[in-house]
């Protein structure tokens, strides 16, 4: 499955930006879909993710209660509404599709499939 991640942006703290992943060329429905983020020197990490099973979604401590993913199968597109931004928050944000086990969805290793990356910069 192909992925493009679209929607990253310059916003000011405070501020909302929804990104939005979409698939091709394969069995999106089956694969379950997490967010990353990358800042320049840091590793990789976790976001979001949301399940294929149940559509049971899973958050990062530190965006709890201000990011939302959520799925539309038939559309073969996964979103990330993010509010009340943060400068923290800036980085490349990446979408990955994969069939990890629940103990593991918050590992990008876990993840075959992802997307090119959108810069999200959040200006304080």
């Amino acid at each position: 499955v192909q992925l493009q991640a679209s929607g990253g942006g310059l916003v000011q703290a405070g501020g909302s930006l929804r990104l939005s992943c979409v698939a091709s060329g394969g069995t999106f429905r089956t694969y379950t879909v997490g967010w990353f983020r990358q800042a320049p020197g840091n590793e990789r990490e976790f976001v979001a993710a949301i399940l294929v099973q149940n559509m049971h979604t899973y958050y990062d401590d530190s965006v709890k209660g201000r990011f939302t993913i959520s799925r539309d199968n038939a559309k073969n597109m996964v979103s990330l509404q993010m509010n009340s931004l943060k400068p923290e928050d800036t980085a490349v944000y990446y979408c990955g599709a994969g069939r990890p086990i629940l103990s593991a969805v918050s590992m990008p290793s876990m993840y075959g499939n992802w997307g090119q990356g959108t810069q999200v910069t959040v200006s304080s």
